[in-house]
């Protein structure tokens, strides 16, 4: 399967699987922005690797002040201007689902902060005057 072939399977997968609703697990991954996997940003690394196993979802959040193992004290602060800023990779699907992906993770993440958490997903209500797709009726 080719990286193209790989990336359209995933997407036709998350098309056809039911929204995540319900108890779920949420794998938190701390590294620095600076972190890479194989001259590309190890956070991308990640979100696409959980892509690519079809996990519900990831999303990269950038920090504004943080530390880690070194004890040294990153800002985004114009006064010590810092290129090694905490990043936080969440994703969030079914226990079972996360748990097969740690493994995966393992490889990518020999110093970062890996942490799990139970959570449920709930469904947004929708407004009155709206359709299950979100779009306003007349």
């Amino acid at each position: 399967m080719t990286p193209d072939t790989a990336h359209t399977a995933a997407a036709a997968d998350h098309r056809t699987r039911p929204r995540l609703t319900g108890p779920a697990l949420r794998l938190t991954v701390l590294i620095g922005e600076q972190d890479t996997w194989h001259h590309r940003p190890l956070y991308s690394e990640i979100v696409h690797r959980a892509h690519t196993a079809g996990l519900a979802g990831a999303s990269v959040f950038r920090g504004i002040e943080g530390f880690g193992a070194s004890s040294i004290v990153h800002t985004s602060r114009l006064l010590s201007l810092s290129e090694e800023l905490p990043v936080a990779v969440v994703v969030v699907d079914t226990e079972e689902r996360v748990r097969a992906f740690l493994p995966e993770l393992a490889e990518l993440v020999p110093d970062g902060l890996v942490t799990l958490d139970a959570c449920e997903v709930v469904a947004p209500a929708a407004p009155a005057g709206t359709h299950e797709e979100g779009k306003r009726t007349s």
